[in-house]
């Protein structure tokens, strides 16, 4: 399982944090060069007082702009469910609009993006979903969710999970979200990671402000033609 987290990391467009030449705005500078921040060398700063094999979820109330914060949850399978998502249509994330764009699949923009996944007994509630990107949901987050779902289903063992969302000054869609991971029982030796995911979707422009969005023009000389 280490090893699967160790390929996924290696086989994304994530850059390590030691690399980065501005440090102080790495949320925000490197967007548009890569998928992601391998941070702290990929060692969660958990806090070790909630390291337990009881499982807990524990969510953050909306802030005065109606933006999720930091979730916390003890994951197990015991808390795995076999029910069907509920119905989410009727919440609306901040910064959230219904976007169409052919060049994606599935033509929609943006997700109702759970940050404790449904499969690992995320709640479908306002304080869990955020306006994500079709590729931060499913090409992003949701490979990590699998490597934990798949260790705690095959172990029985448990696994501390964090994610927060990193919004930029009042801008009301996030511009990434912090995940950080944690196997309880063997002390990190197969589920830890640091990753730091940004909320972008290629060929795509997002007004992270107001969640608006537009195609990237691309423009060609007549040499390439």
């Amino acid at each position: 399982m280490k090893r699967r987290i160790q390929d996924l990391i290696n086989s994304s467009n994530y850059i390590f944090e030691e690399y980065l030449e501005d440090k102080g705005n790495k949320f925000y500078t490197f967007y548009k060069e890569y998928d992601g921040i391998v941070l702290n060398k990929n060692v969660p700063n958990l806090n070790q007082n909630e390291l337990t094999n009881v499982c807990f979820e524990k969510y953050s109330n909306l802030d005065k702009l109606g933006r999720c914060g930091q979730v916390t949850a003890c994951i197990g399978r015991e808390r795995f469910t076999t029910k069907k998502r509920a119905y989410i249509g009727h919440i609306i994330p901040s910064g959230w609009h219904s976007l169409k764009f052919n060049c994606i699949q599935g033509k929609y923009l943006y997700n109702r993006c759970h940050l404790i996944g449904h499969q690992l007994s995320g709640l479908d509630i306002d304080n869990n979903l955020i306006t994500g990107t079709r590729y931060l949901n499913i090409s992003q987050m949701l490979p990590f969710e699998n490597a934990i779902a798949g260790y705690c289903r095959e172990t029985g063992n448990h696994v501390l999970y964090r994610v927060t969302p990193i919004y930029k000054q009042d801008n009301l869609v996030a511009f990434g979200v912090l995940l950080e991971a944690l196997s309880v029982e063997d002390c990190g030796k197969e589920i830890c990671f640091n990753i730091y995911l940004y909320n972008r979707q290629p060929e795509i422009n997002i007004d992270y402000k107001k969640g608006y969005s537009k195609e990237i023009e691309f423009s060609f000389s007549n040499d390439i033609i």
